[in-house]
């Protein structure tokens, strides 16, 4: 079974991968850097020439291939739980942690990260308080419904997120 990290951006799902992946010693995949590489394209420019749905389904293809590699962790899109598919393929092959933040950590958080400015699109025309806002409305019933764990990572940091999931992966006799 992977151990799949969900949640919005900036909720630190790539960060404690690669130290979670590390300690476990287990191989780390941030699906959205593998759409990136396999395409050529950020994620922006994706978005930009052939829109949502084209990068829906690039995401849904590196899901599909993920599900038949060996043990590992993976760093999935914000909204990759959004899709049934990509869910299903989640629940079936994996143990789902689902990692929030408050509203205002999260914007933080995506506002000082470079990454996100330049290579992240935006999903509407508002302030980025009322679209994370939005988006997180619609997603955390999703998350929450999907998640076998559910950490706050507004004041933890990667360290103690990381013993919190091995904690957790320990107790139920998937570490």
């Amino acid at each position: 079974m992977h151990i799949i990290l969900i949640g919005y951006r900036g909720t630190g799902k790539s960060s404690v991968g690669k130290k979670l992946a590390a300690k476990l010693q287990l191989p780390f995949y941030d699906t959205d850097e593998l759409i990136e590489a396999e395409s050529g394209r950020s994620i922006l420019e994706m978005v930009a020439e052939q829109g949502w749905p084209y990068f829906r389904q690039r995401e849904r293809e590196i899901i599909r291939k993920l599900a038949c590699a060996h043990k590992s962790v993976i760093a999935t899109g914000g909204g990759a739980v959004m899709d049934e598919e990509n869910t299903d393929i989640l629940k079936k092959h994996g143990i789902l942690i689902w990692l929030h933040a408050d509203l205002k950590t999260i914007v933080e958080r995506i506002q000082s990260d470079l990454r996100s400015k330049t290579q992240r699109p935006s999903f509407s025309n508002n302030d980025i308080f009322e679209e994370t806002e939005e988006v997180l409305e619609k997603r955390i019933p999703v998350y929450s419904r999907l998640a076998d764990l559910s950490t706050d990572t507004t004041v933890k940091n990667v360290d103690e997120i990381v013993n919190v999931i091995c904690q957790f992966l320990n107790k139920t006799g998937m570490e």
